[in-house]
């Protein structure tokens, strides 16, 4: 189910084939809700390279803003999510075959972030290659996970989740849905709050790992769409199906 799809080089040559296969696909694979078909969708860049590092959430904005001076622009409405790699020693992630840059958009935009195909990013001194993207719909699944969301003047784990709860609730999620901190697994830290470090610019932003359970399929969605929190141009807030083993 919601499986990603190749944009094959046909498809490339007019912006009416992309989004036409997108909406395609959507429609074969999503849901209907608020009477008309939600248009964003996942495009996922294989990454090719050594390493990165492990919260590489502002020098990966950075690089992507050198290769498209529109998304410093805010130009291109897009997230992302940061790139899936194997914990090899601290502070820095293997790069392997899985390895996945995700950028989220709106359908009619996938034309503005295809230039990055093939391109070589200095992610704070790690490059990295992007090959050629698929192209996923959202699925509207019950639970959803951030790998760090950030909020101001919510630097502990209590405040951090009361502060969830008031931004979920002016998202307009039903208060069914449960915000919770995701906990550290094994070591000695285990149990504690998965807390998080975004490091822009020689300051230190503090997020903590969060899921959020009981969605309706609509409140899935729209999270997944708008994110929760600050930061999200730099992979904060961004929210992907929760499988219990993040």
């Amino acid at each position: 189910m919601c499986e990603p799809r190749e944009l094959t080089i046909v498809a490339l040559s007019t912006v009416g084939g992309i989004v036409s296969r997108i909406r395609s696909a959507r429609l074969a694979l999503c849901l209907s809700f608020r009477g008309a078909l939600m248009n964003f969708v996942d495009m996922l860049f294989p990454v090719y390279g050594e390493t990165v590092p492990t919260n590489h959430g502002y020098p990966l904005y950075s690089a992507l803003s050198r290769a498209l001076p529109d998304v410093h622009k805010d130009q291109v409405p897009f997230s992302f999510g940061w790139i899936n790699g194997l914990q090899v020693e601290k502070g820095f992630l293997q790069v392997f075959q899985k390895s996945r840059l995700r950028c989220r958009l709106p359908a009619e935009h996938i034309v503005s972030l295809l230039p990055l195909t093939g391109r070589t990013l200095d992610v704070a001194g790690h490059p990295i290659r992007l090959g050629m993207p698929q192209v996923a719909p959202l699925c509207p699944v019950p639970s959803l996970v951030a790998k760090m969301a950030t909020f101001k003047h919510a630097v502990e784990p209590g405040r951090f989740l009361e502060v969830a709860r008031q931004k979920l609730a002016l998202l307009g999620v039903s208060q069914e849905a449960e915000a919770g901190i995701l906990l550290i697994q094994g070591g000695r830290r285990q149990n504690e709050p998965r807390r998080q470090i975004l490091h822009l610019k020689g300051r230190r932003v503090v997020g903590f790992a969060v899921a959020v359970d009981g969605l309706s399929a609509e409140d899935s969605l729209l999270l997944q769409e708008r994110g929760l929190g600050g930061r999200r141009r730099m992979g904060c807030g961004f929210f992907l199906p929760y499988r219990g083993k993040e």
